[in-house]
């Protein structure tokens, strides 16, 4: 297959890149170049912008397909702005097969049911058109770009909607920070939940996403596709004791109660990550989201384990010195204040 990918040169792109020349497709970047630029020189790369405003927009990749250029399929791994997809979509229709589009699971509207599947409600389009990603924006924008996209390929349109993309390379540390720790060892502070099965939570290795989107172009699967893992209910309990044992260094779980740990100033998801309270339960159901879909259409998952220590690997040979939640509003919690933190919570039972 000939494959042509937007964006490609950071965490979900080169492994998509790397799923499909594992395949012997031909691949083609479209990027800006500023992005780890000696990341796949032996490529074939177009360089120009997302945004036909900022020059030289997409005036390159339009000179090639003017060329004759054509491609199978293309996966879009940097789709934010529904006006910026809808112009790459309409760009490319005349030239590719099939456009697999990158979302999310928060294109849901709230309120998410337990077990939702892809037919599930979307969020509805934004009062006013925000172009700048933040909590707020993302989730309704990233519906309205399948909108845009549905509505140009109709079922030559692929929607995939991760849950928390997770492994090797993942920029944003909050699952990281897990199997790091544990690779570390020695006493770990952990949340207890009273019903420790109340909350659940979903991660997707970023190697079994991008094989899924490979697949979904190889099969020509179109449509919408949750995608999360594992292929079961994970609760954040589970997870922590999945990266525990990924390791055979002497680890000690010191489980404090939510309760004294909001006390503390414990940021939910972010400070400690991916914990989420039993109290909020009722409002966290993307981790119970139907992946029954994705499944039946050749998703896999790779072991917790393996994640785990491949992730490990990855920051000791990229950044070992790392130290998660020195700086104020990064995700987990520094080695200082996590020793603080344990000192505390055994004077706390012992009073």
């Amino acid at each position: 297959m000939n494959l042509l990918v937007l964006g490609g040169t950071s965490f979900l792109g080169p492994a998509i890149v790397e799923s499909a020349r594992a395949k012997g497709w031909t691949v083609t970047l479209f990027n800006r170049g500023k992005t780890n630029p000696r990341r796949f020189t032996d490529i074939e790369q177009i360089h120009g912008d997302r945004d036909p405003k900022v020059a030289p927009g997409l005036e390159p990749l339009s000179a090639a397909i003017r060329a004759g250029r054509t491609w199978d399929a293309i996966i879009d791994t940097s789709a934010f702005v529904p006006r910026i997809t809808q112009a790459s979509a309409e760009l490319l229709k005349p030239a590719v097969r099939q456009y697999i589009l990158i979302t999310t699971l928060n294109v849901y509207a709230d309120p998410l049911p337990a077990n939702a599947d892809e037919t599930a409600p979307l969020a509805k389009d934004l009062p006013e058109v925000q172009e700048k990603v933040t909590n707020e924006t993302y989730g309704p924008n990233k519906a309205a770009c399948e909108r845009a996209l549905a509505a140009i390929y109709g079922d030559r349109a692929t929607m995939l909607r991760p849950t928390l993309i997770v492994g090797p390379g993942d920029p944003t540390d909050r699952f990281t920070y897990w199997p790091v720790r544990m690779q570390r060892g020695g006493e770990v502070l952990v949340a207890s939940s009273p019903k420790p099965w109340d909350v659940e939570v979903s991660i997707i290795d970023v190697r079994d996403l991008a094989d899924f989107a490979c697949t979904c172009a190889e099969k020509g699967h179109g449509g919408a596709f949750n995608c999360a893992g594992p292929n079961g209910p994970l609760t954040f309990d589970g997870l922590v004791q999945g990266c525990r044992a990924a390791f055979g260094n002497e680890i000690i779980l010191i489980p404090a109660s939510e309760e004294w740990l909001l006390e503390q100033k414990v940021q939910p998801w972010m400070g400690l990550p991916m914990w989420i309270p039993s109290s909020m339960a009722a409002e966290a159901t993307m981790g119970s989201i139907n992946r029954k879909k994705s499944i039946e259409n050749g998703m896999r998952f790779r072991p917790l384990a393996q994640t785990a220590r491949d992730t490990a690997q990855w920051m000791e040979q990229n950044r070992p010195d790392f130290d998660f939640g020195a700086k104020a509003g990064a995700p987990g919690i520094s080695r200082a204040r996590e020793a603080e933190l344990i000192a505390a919570w055994k004077a706390h039972t012992k009073g």
